[in-house]
């Protein structure tokens, strides 16, 4: 797990458990609107582009299937 991906998230959104939560998205503690930011921070970030074929909940429940998307773009 990256410690910029967990800055960002807590940015976006304090206080949550980032390394153990792995229902952001089904439990609405991301909100559309903060995954949009998300987005965009994650590609400015990693210098990836996020194609909406991503945009999916097992990609955003949690910290580690951000980075594993993460890294799978950045391999692309």
């Amino acid at each position: 797990m990256d410690e910029r991906l967990l800055e960002i998230l807590e940015d976006i959104e304090p206080g949550v458990d980032y390394e153990h939560c792995d229902t952001l998205v089904d439990d609405h503690i991301l909100t559309s609107l903060a995954i949009i930011s998300l987005i965009a921070e994650l590609e400015e970030e990693f210098d990836i582009t996020i194609p909406t074929t991503e945009i999916i909940p097992e990609n955003f429940n949690s910290a580690a299937g951000m980075w594993e998307m993460i890294e799978r773009l950045g391999e692309e």
